[in-house]
């Protein structure tokens, strides 16, 4: 291995490791948040972060950060629901930022991330809804026909309106986050071809949109408002 390959898998490991420190933090941070009918449902925006850490070093990348947070969350206790919290934690965020990176993989462009997400969503979901249907009675001690009958009227609305605000945030920081790295020599010098900064506004907008939609979806939900 040259010095050059040494220099870039450091500076590509030091970029994870920040990644997945503040993954960490985000998830302390929303511990405390409340749930949402239940106790174990709280927002958890840290796949947004692991899944611009798939965007830049691919879907392996993504899944090796997801089980590292969730294992730490795990350690420190931040997770107070054992090996049923570190599985669906993985399933969460891996099911999310491996699949949206994946896709985005093979289109590096703003509507490959666009569509890559929109993926994700639906897949993440789709794959929350059957580990509910698995895991939950299990956690609850409930009969199975009664998280049956949370599916539809709970964790489908639950699922996919984090899988959505998640989706916007991504669109939101991942062009910040990755000029902030590359003006720290971090991240090589892009380059492909310049973004152009009315796509760049008119993404940021549309995305602050679709989360204050989600917010007020969830606050209505709540009795908020």
């Amino acid at each position: 291995m040259s010095v050059t390959e040494r220099s870039a898998r450091t500076r590509r490991l030091v970029v994870m490791a920040m990644l997945i420190a503040i993954a960490y933090a985000l998830a302390v941070a929303t511990h405390f948040l409340p749930g949402i009918s239940v106790s174990f449902l709280k927002y958890d925006p840290k796949s947004v972060i692991v899944a611009i850490g798939g965007f830049l070093f691919g879907p392996v990348a993504a899944l090796t950060m997801s089980v590292t947070v969730a294992v730490l969350e795990l350690v420190t206790g931040i997770s107070d629901t054992a090996w049923i919290g570190l599985i669906m934690n993985i399933l969460t965020t891996a099911g999310f930022a491996c699949v949206s990176s994946f896709v985005y993989t093979k289109r590096r462009t703003v509507g490959g991330a666009i569509v890559g997400l929109a993926v994700a969503v639906v897949a993440t979901t789709g794959l929350m809804l059957l580990w509910n249907y698995l895991v939950t009675p299990l956690y609850m001690h409930v009969d199975r026909s009664a998280v049956v009958g949370m599916l539809l009227p709970l964790f489908l609305p639950f699922n996919l309106l984090q899988g959505v605000a998640n989706a916007a945030l991504t669109l939101m920081l991942y062009n910040p986050l990755v000029t902030a790295l590359r003006a720290a020599r971090l991240l090589p010098p892009s380059t492909g071809a310049p973004k152009n900064r009315r796509i760049t506004l008119w993404l940021t907008l549309v995305s602050a949109f679709v989360l204050l939609t989600a917010l007020l979806v969830v606050l209505a939900w709540n009795g908020v408002i």
